[in-house]
């Protein structure tokens, strides 16, 4: 809701300067943005673990979302909030593992991650290439972003899941999770540094290449 008006503007803004080239520096700093929000989401998973845990407690204890949402906000909650604030252990490291996680699903979660990344910020400098046709552009960023979608639906929702199901049945040990929950984390970080980067232009001139097509369809009808 914020942050969709601001890209707006930028490329609104660049195509009215003949800032385009500046415009892609300027995505490329976003991407550095949200790995550095990854960065304080690894650090960050501990507390927010321990804050959903007790709301899912309260949850089946009210049975309404309003209601616990409306509990936390009262101040008496405040220093229940404030306990559950844990910064990982470094201890945790030693129990990570590996060999026991399926490696398909944790490089496709990079995969996937990084085209997420880049979908909306791909059409939008598409559309800023070709500003007489920035609408359709814009709208395009469903052919980028459905990859994401397909990936997470098929090949990596449901093995974090099956993951998470073994370790609850007791085929699994609660390592395996956390190692799962660092992997998925830590490929989220090298999705946003390294892949995402690569593959912005790729995607931008995909998405550009499918609006001019589209242009040719119109103008052709």
């Amino acid at each position: 809701m914020i942050q969709a008006p601001l890209l707006g503007g930028m490329v609104d803004t660049a195509i009215l300067r003949g800032g385009v080239i500046e415009l892609g520096v300027a995505f490329r700093l976003i991407l550095m943005g949200a790995f550095v929000g990854n960065i304080l989401a690894l650090f960050a998973a501990p507390t927010f673990a321990r804050l959903f845990t007790a709301a899912i407690e309260e949850f089946h204890a009210v049975g309404s979302v309003p209601r616990v949402i409306l509990k936390a906000l009262h101040w008496r909650s405040w220093p229940t909030i404030a306990r559950a604030v844990h910064l990982p252990r470094m201890g945790l490291l030693r129990s990570i593992r590996l060999d026991r996680l399926p490696r398909t699903f944790l490089i496709l979660n990079v995969v996937m991650v990084s085209i997420y990344a880049i979908g909306v910020l791909a059409s939008l400098y598409a559309g800023a290439q070709i500003p007489e046709y920035r609408a359709t552009a814009i709208q395009l960023s469903a052919i980028v972003n459905g990859v994401a979608t397909i990936l997470l639906a098929i090949m990596v929702d449901p093995s974090a899941a099956r993951v998470t199901d073994e370790a609850i049945s007791g085929s699994r040990s609660e390592e395996d999770v956390m190692s799962m929950v660092f992997f998925l984390i830590t490929g989220r970080l090298v999705a946003t540094l390294v892949l995402a980067q690569l593959l912005l232009m790729p995607a931008t001139e995909y998405i550009k290449g499918a609006t001019l097509l589209l242009r040719h369809w119109f103008v052709g009808s």
